[in-house]
């Protein structure tokens, strides 16, 4: 059975899965929108969605979380300082996701991902 195994697991191991959302999660922050498979930004949604809502807080706790989660500097960094004031006002739904039409090569669903 299948119970609370909501994950999308795309064929990697965990280790490699984590790394692929750390990774979409840093372009997302880094470019403010992204064009990936339709899979891909529904799993990184709440992924970003839930730094953003830990970046609100802006202390030295929530920073050093975010780079445990991100690994990366220049993007806690934007994301503290550009993307959650931003959001300070707003409860959620930092995101949105707009389908594209599908990649010609394998016919897999596409999608653009991006910060309202």
């Amino acid at each position: 059975m299948r119970h609370h195994s909501n994950v999308r697991k795309f064929g990697r191991e965990k280790t490699q899965r984590h790394a692929l959302m750390r990774s979409l999660a840093r372009n997302l922050i880094r470019d403010g929108r992204m064009v990936t498979t339709l899979a891909k930004a529904k799993e990184t949604r709440p992924f970003v969605e839930k730094l953003v809502t830990t970046a609100k807080s802006a202390t030295v706790a929530s920073r050093r979380l975010l780079s445990t989660r991100l690994q990366g500097a220049p993007e806690v960094k934007k994301l503290v300082d550009v993307i959650a004031p931003k959001y300070a006002e707003r409860k959620g739904g930092y995101t949105r996701i707009v389908r594209m039409p599908d990649r010609d090569l394998d016919n897999s669903p596409m999608a653009l991902i991006e910060f309202v």
